[in-house]
């Protein structure tokens, strides 16, 4: 059966890992691009070799099946509505919405049209995810009972040409990283119950030291910048969770998991790969790489790879499950839950209250060994 057009709408930073990716996936081919600055689109069109075209015309393509929305998260809910609207399925880079309300709509608008709405964070259905998720199906921590969660680092005003939309309501730690994290814990554990936290702001400005337009030049904080949480699953489990850009150096691992028979390791799950640990009861660590592993094999930066880096593996799951019915994992459901977490531990960090999680949502299916094999289709 032939492979379903992708049309990507935002040509920013990001846009340059999904339009190398997606020629190496089975089912999906970037037919056009397109931006609200016509010469991001131009530079891509001429660097990846795809057809550069208003967004307008995108949406109304009829070779394009897949719109994949990676502009930034503030614009996310419109410009989604607009290809569900054009009778496109949806892949959107995370999070779904900046607001709860437009995400529950997303969802229904999909539903009601018959099609597909995805959403990033698909990395983890990455290599260390899955073999995280494997060993903890099969019993080798036992019973999950409680775990800790650090996002930390110092901003994105030293890599990110114009990083004002990070500092400004929608943005910081928790909405722009913290997808990862909670989609990561979610696919691990299971739906959240309830959220509380607290929050601060370290710095008022922001001094731009990365090369592009604004390099130089101070920018206002209007967002929290390091919030701790506790997130509370449905399966009795209580995860510590902390967020901050306002942190020069750590030494905290990404996610550790505390279970009734030993303890777990899980690699960063902003990439697709890294190495799973494992103990028994108070025993060493036992490692497991992934690097062999589909979509485990480090491939970033191009030039030196030291990270396995596959975005655009969640638009090949989602074309897979338009045109074979396997299910579809990186669902819109999931990332509305992922996206009520999210909210919510901002809203606990201002309130200094505990929020209880309206919305629920099932472990997706874990994603096997050889089904990850034929979604990736390396030269």
């Amino acid at each position: 059966m032939s492979g379903l057009g992708v049309g990507i709408v935002g040509c920013g930073n990001i846009s340059g890992i999904y339009l190398a990716n997606v020629p190496l996936f089975d089912g999906i081919a970037v037919r056009a691009v397109a931006d609200l600055r016509p010469e991001a689109a131009a530079a891509q069109s001429e660097a990846y070799g795809v057809e550069a075209v208003s967004v307008d015309a995108l949406l109304a393509r009829d070779d394009i099946d897949i719109v994949v929305n990676l502009t930034v998260p503030n614009v996310h809910a419109a410009v989604s509505t607009d290809a569900l609207s054009a009778g496109k399925h949806v892949f959107c880079e995370k999070p779904l919405a900046t607001d709860l309300d437009d995400g529950r709509r997303l969802v229904e608008e999909a539903d009601s049209r018959g099609l597909l709405i995805g959403c990033a964070p698909d990395t983890f259905l990455g290599a260390g995810g899955r073999l995280a998720r494997a060993l903890l199906d099969q019993g080798t921590v036992g019973r999950v009972l409680s775990g800790t969660a650090f996002v930390m680092g110092f901003g994105m005003e030293h890599w990110h040409p114009d990083p004002t939309f990070f500092y400004q309501p929608g943005g910081g730690p928790v909405l722009d990283v913290g997808p990862y994290y909670i989609a990561a814990l979610i696919n691990l554990m299971g739906p959240v119950a309830r959220v509380s936290a607290v929050s601060s702001t370290g710095f008022s400005e922001r001094l731009v030291s990365a090369e592009g337009p604004r390099q130089g030049q101070k920018i206002p904080v209007n967002t929290p910048t390091t919030i701790f949480s506790i997130l509370e699953f449905a399966s009795g489990a209580q995860i510590l969770m902390g967020a901050s850009w306002d942190v020069w150096k750590h030494g905290h691992t990404p996610i550790e998991l505390y279970g009734s028979d030993g303890s777990m390791r899980v690699p960063d799950p902003n990439f697709f790969g890294g190495v799973v640990e494992t103990t028994e009861r108070d025993s060493d660590w036992t490692v497991h790489d992934t690097a062999a592993m589909p979509l485990g094999r480090p491939n970033w930066p191009a030039d030196k790879p030291t990270r396995a880096n596959y975005r655009a593996l969640g638009v090949a799951e989602l074309a897979s499950a338009v045109r074979q019915g396997t299910p579809h994992r990186v669902s819109g459901r999931f990332a509305l839950h992922t996206l009520e977490v999210l909210r919510a531990i901002c809203d606990a960090g201002e309130s200094d209250t505990a929020v209880a999680i309206e919305t629920t949502v099932d472990r997706p299916a874990a994603l096997g060994e050889d089904d990850a094999a034929r979604l990736f289709r390396p030269s």
